[in-house]
């Protein structure tokens, strides 16, 4: 094979003349030659994987359009799942913390410490990242949502267990029945002194009934005192726990002693007019944390509607007090 040969024109002599290239001249031209062929080989190759479908290749977009649509069904149920656990939450918050006497939790309380956790070396690999990604905040979310309200759940059980027994400790009926009342005598509030003739607060009920007319206690309690005091005449305190304490004045007898434990309807003392008293009657009061409070919020378990509202109706209009 005959060698390519290479001529230059001759300003001078106005003839083209012969020219013998170097070895590295040879050498730099060749490579540049075999770059180009292999560039357009390169381009060709690439050309015919783009412009034909292989088998493999067509199984494998098969699958990441599988694993693209599961990826977002995953998604829209993560969405679904949110959606109800927030609905739980926020009943939880305004319905169940409640009637539990709890404070609600609040999104700050719920979502405190949740982060994104991209600790998926896997997953950031994936040309889908950010698809992936979004779910794995979903789930964390969820993950955080479900937890923080399993824990409240807990809360609330217990919480319901120690109202339970605090509901037979509160004050909650009547501490004469109401077939053996005569009349109310007089409600809380302001009224008018039977002896003085002052304005007076009245810091309970007082209730019109016979002398030996039943006394019961308003819940379960302690006996805290039992016996003479002053113008209470014969007085029962009783100490129910979660700081409430009623008294049950003007008694003609006692029937029970200091630290005996007493409970809801045990009957206690009878009607009477001792002390300062002007006939016979129960004057009964309802402290919380040694602040009196009105009796007729804590009649609500044996009357009816009916019977309820007759009550107060008595009560604010029997403007005089009966010791």
């Amino acid at each position: 094979m005959s060698q390519k040969a290479f001529y230059r024109l001759n300003p001078a002599t106005g003839q083209y003349e012969r020219v013998y290239p170097t070895a590295r001249q040879r050498l730099v031209a060749s490579l540049r030659q075999f770059a180009v062929g292999a560039a357009v080989a390169l381009g060709a190759v690439t050309a015919l994987y783009m412009a034909l479908d292989f088998p493999k290749e067509r199984v494998l977009r098969a699958e990441n359009e599988r694993l693209r649509l599961s990826v977002d069904m995953l998604g829209r149920r993560a969405d679904e799942a949110i959606a109800v656990i927030g609905d739980i939450a926020a009943r939880d918050d305004n319905f169940y913390r409640v009637v539990m006497q709890a404070e609600p939790l609040g999104a700050a309380r719920r979502y405190a410490g949740l982060e994104r956790r991209r600790n998926y070396e896997s997953v950031d690999s994936l040309a889908d990242t950010e698809l992936v990604g979004d779910l794995t905040d979903k789930l964390d979310v969820l993950e955080q949502m479900v937890a923080t309200q399993s824990r409240s759940f807990d809360f609330l059980r217990s919480r319901a267990s120690t109202l339970r027994e605090r509901s037979s400790h509160v004050p909650a009926i009547q501490p004469v029945s109401e077939k053996s009342l005569r009349a109310m005598a007089s409600g809380y509030g302001y009224r008018r002194d039977p002896i003085y003739g002052t304005a007076k607060f009245h810091e309970g009920m007082d209730f019109s009934a016979p002398v030996g007319t039943p006394v019961y206690a308003t819940g379960d309690a302690k006996v805290q005192s039992a016996g003479w005091h002053s113008g209470y005449g014969n007085l029962i305190e009783l100490d129910h726990g979660y700081q409430y304490l009623t008294r049950y004045a003007h008694l003609s007898e006692i029937l029970v002693r200091p630290g005996q434990t007493v409970h809801r309807g045990d009957m206690i003392g009878r009607v009477g007019n001792t002390g300062k008293s002007t006939g016979p009657h129960l004057h009964y009061e309802v402290r919380l944390n040694g602040v009196p409070q009105n009796p007729v919020h804590y009649y609500y378990y044996d009357l009816t509607p009916q019977q309820y509202d007759e009550m107060i109706r008595q009560a604010e209009n029997a403007g005089h007090v009966m010791d």
